[in-house]
């Protein structure tokens, strides 16, 4: 009969795919971790509360689904709304579907969708703990960068996310996400690394690199584990579920 594998060596195997040495204890000690890591609480199963706010939900899930405001409208295959745990400490909000999310509906998956879990499973999460969400709901043609107005029309449906989500922290992925957010236009490699708040909400906003960009560029995988440290840090202060 087949081994199972457990969390202990997933763990490990997604940190090797994101580039962090992995040190192996001859006699193993689950109170102790590698040195540099924080230490991450284990995983707990969600479960889904019964929420006052889902005809809220509901309601922006059918304006999202119907709307017009912008030419993308057109040619989307359908609208991507978002996806995981309404009431989630983490949000991750990325760029705009692609033609995987265009067909499926659902925000990061493929390659990319693949190394953002293996990120959030190193970081002690998995992805039904945590909700994403993009700045666009449709897929720009050809997967460009989205225009300044589609981002417009598509901000105060984000907003709504937000207040319903209330999460104790954004991480922001990739270059067009940080800068939406922001509202800044630094490089990516300028915003990564510090800590922000989101609009008016004080909530945090950590900003790291796509993992679309991580798969063709996997020597900068240390740097967003480094994010992902700080993101883990400030969530630790504020009273969230990590332990330093």
């Amino acid at each position: 009969m087949a081994n199972r594998v457990s969390d202990h060596e997933r763990h490990s195997e997604y940190l090797q795919a994101m580039g962090i040495q992995v040190w192996h204890q001859r006699e193993p000690n689950e109170s102790k971790q590698p040195e540099g890591l924080p230490h991450v609480a284990p995983a707990q199963p969600v479960e889904a509360p019964a929420q006052a706010g889902d005809d809220d939900w509901q309601t922006l899930v059918d304006e999202v689904a119907a709307c017009t405001r912008c030419e993308l409208s057109t040619t989307r295959t359908q609208t991507v709304f978002g996806v995981g745990d309404r009431s989630a400490d983490w949000l991750i909000i990325g760029e705009a579907p692609g033609a995987d999310e265009d067909r499926q509906g659902e925000p990061f998956v493929g390659r990319a969708g693949k190394l953002l879990n293996a990120m959030l499973f190193a970081a002690g999460l998995r992805r039904e703990q945590v909700y994403i969400a993009n700045i666009l709901k449709c897929r720009p043609p050809g997967n460009r960068d989205p225009k300044a107005q589609e981002v417009v029309h598509c901000e105060a449906y984000l907003r709504r996310q937000v207040a319903l989500i209330q999460p104790k922290i954004i991480l922001a992925v990739g270059r067009i996400a940080a800068q939406n957010l922001l509202k800044s236009d630094a490089r990516i490699g300028a915003l990564r690394g510090q800590r922000f708040e989101y609009a008016d909400t004080g909530i945090p906003v950590v900003a790291t690199y796509h993992p679309a960009y991580l798969l063709r560029s996997p020597l900068e995988k240390r740097k967003s584990w480094s994010d992902l440290q700080l993101a883990m840090r400030i969530l630790s202060q504020a009273g969230g579920g990590l332990e330093t």
